[in-house]
Order: structure tokens, then sequence, then C-alpha cells
């Protein structure tokens, strides 16, 4: 189960369904269960940056943070993976500078942020390469043609 939250001051200009596909496809190629679910939250430069600052110390707004979880959620019983954030405004940007449509760079995004709850990491080289690989698989099965080096 994948729940999706806009915040109030956001308007989200491409499809819920497509973002949703997104996260779900990440989960059915990384053999996630079934009996899982996790939180894409949509908001804006300010809320990232207060996130950013209160759990990583960082006084700066970021396009995505990923807030991993493995405990059951208590209304639904099942294993709650954890919470995406993406900023609007960071995703518009980014695919005003590079150059492609905002719908994959959200994409994008959200393979990021879901990959991140499902321990894969890119501090390391060796982890990077195995998180590079399985963005790529996702984003080419969504059909998505970013090229994003981490």
């Amino acid at each position: 189960m994948i729940n999706f939250q806009v915040k109030r001051n956001i308007k989200l200009p491409v499809e819920k369904s497509t973002l949703h596909h997104a996260a779900q496809l990440t989960l059915d190629l990384e053999n996630v269960t079934s009996e899982s679910s996790m939180s894409v939250v949509i908001g804006d430069d300010a809320f990232l940056k207060k996130l950013n600052q209160k759990y990583l110390g960082i006084d700066n707004p970021t396009d995505v943070l990923s807030f991993p979880s493995s405990e059951p959620d208590p209304d639904t019983n099942l294993l709650y993976l954890g919470d995406v954030v993406i900023s609007l405004p960071r995703a518009v940007s980014q695919a005003s500078a590079g150059g492609h449509p905002l719908v994959e760079e959200l994409q994008l995004l959200v393979v990021h942020g879901t990959l991140h709850l499902l321990g894969y990491d890119h501090l390391v080289s060796t982890d990077k390469k195995k998180m590079q690989v399985a963005q790529e698989r996702v984003l080419t099965q969504l059909g998505v043609k970013l090229v994003v080096k981490l």
C-alpha cells in the first residue's frame, strides 16, 4: 500500500497515479512483499529545508528525503517501509535545468527515494553502483530516459 500526501500549499501538476506506479514498480522489481506500506509526501522547499535541518543538520532545502522504517504500521499491521518526501519546486527546477519533463523528474525522485527506503545508498562507491543499476532498471521499465549519475 502506497499513501500519497500533497501538502496544502502545493498543486501537483501530474497525476498521482503516475507517481504511485513508479513507487509500486520499484517495490515490485525489488521483490518487496505486498504486505508492506510506505508514504510519498509532496511539499515545498521550506518544508524540505525544515526536515533537512531537523534530521540531517543541513540548513538547505533538497529535492528528496527518505525516512526508512521497519516497524509495523499500527493501523494496518503491515510492515511500514517509511516516508519519501519530495520538493515540488526543486523537481520543477531540476527538470527545467535538465531539459526533461517534470513528470520524469518526479518519477526519478520517487524511485530514488523508494530505493533509499529499501536500504540502497550512494555514499560508498560500491553501494553507489548497486543503487545506480537498480534505479536505471526501474526508470527503463517506466520509459524514463533520464541519465542520472549518483
